[in-house]
């Protein structure tokens, strides 16, 4: 049994930035990351570009300095690893926690994992979104040719693809398979263009469109999907498309289970998590929550560029609760 000062569960950029903020304290946080040192942007596409500019991605007071505008997958990782490196963060890589709990009348926090178990007085839950996707659950949909992350489009040369979803995931997807040789089909329920797109990808986008390179599919409804074939309705028509791969982008959530095993309370409509806006603590006394995962649902609310400054908000809660003990 190892006793922590606090254990940050998620090593994202906003783990890292909490940790950072935590040691400014006189605190010696131990971040506990199921793979290593900011795990979904290394899930991210390949050739991925960051809708933030770089100097919004900073953390720890560390520049970021590109050779472009906006930054690339790539140059995160590198940035993000110099930064864990500087800061000397104490880091758990490819270590899962099972369970964070309090027996009672216990003082401190026992967080369990698949290789230890440790105790702690705080627990920061800084665990994103990106690991579980939003199913569809249509007949098919666990079928080896589905994939709900997208990397890399080489594979897929000279293939009928479909992409469902209609958001920034799903443009990017389709450009670069379309860039590959891929024959690319857009399925997606909404009726326009989704706001949230990256205004300098959609004209591109658009153009290709028209020029009937990739078919877009408004209002289009997936009811299945087949070894040969993607079944979805239209206008109160069923269709049928000749497909050999799907990449369903339909976005993704929280791990809701694991929050509220801790006793942490979820607003059932929208998802996010019960915690004070100025300390980002829950209601579970002592256990905080930094970045995405505060948002619930709606992923577009909270990013890297704004969830860097939740550390910051738990340190100085941090200081205040001890201050009083």
């Amino acid at each position: 049994m190892h006793i922590e000062d606090i254990i940050i569960i998620g090593g994202g950029p906003c783990g890292l930035a909490a940790a950072i903020a935590l040691q400014e304290i006189g605190k010696n946080p131990l971040i506990i990351e199921k793979g290593n040192v900011v795990n979904s942007i290394y899930h991210y596409p390949t050739h991925q570009t960051f809708f933030s500019t770089s100097e919004k991605l900073e953390i720890g007071g560390f520049p970021f300095v590109t050779d472009s505008y906006k930054p690339k997958r790539n140059q995160a990782l590198v940035y993000y690893r110099e930064v864990a490196k500087r800061k000397q963060l104490r880091i758990n890589a490819f270590e899962t926690v099972s369970s964070v709990s309090k027996p009672k009348e216990e003082q401190l926090f026992q967080v369990k994992t698949d290789k230890d178990t440790y105790e702690t007085r705080y627990v920061v839950i800084a665990t994103g979104y990106y690991d579980h996707p939003n199913y569809m659950n249509v007949p098919g949909e666990n079928l080896p040719k589905v994939f709900h992350y997208f990397k890399e489009a080489h594979p897929y040369f000279d293939k009928d693809v479909c992409v469902i979803g209609g958001k920034n995931s799903s443009v990017d997807a389709a450009l670069e398979l379309v860039k590959a040789g891929a024959r690319v089909t857009v399925l997606y329920r909404g009726k326009e263009y989704s706001p949230s797109i990256k205004p300098w990808i959609l004209p591109e986008f658009e153009s290709l469109v028209r020029n009937e390179i990739i078919t877009m599919e408004f209002q289009a409804d997936v009811k299945e999907i087949r070894a040969n074939q993607v079944i979805y309705v239209k206008d109160g028509e069923l269709r049928t498309i000749q497909n050999d791969f799907v990449f369903a982008m339909t976005g993704y959530h929280p791990d809701h289970e694991f929050l509220v095993e801790m006793g942490i309370k979820i607003d059932k409509e929208t998802g996010r998590p019960f915690y004070n806006p100025n300390s980002m603590e829950t209601n579970i006394s002592g256990i905080f929550i930094a970045g995405v995962i505060a948002a619930g649902n709606n992923a577009n609310e909270i990013f890297i560029e704004n969830g860097r400054f939740h550390g910051g908000q738990i340190a100085q809660a941090i200081l205040d609760i001890d201050g009083k003990g």
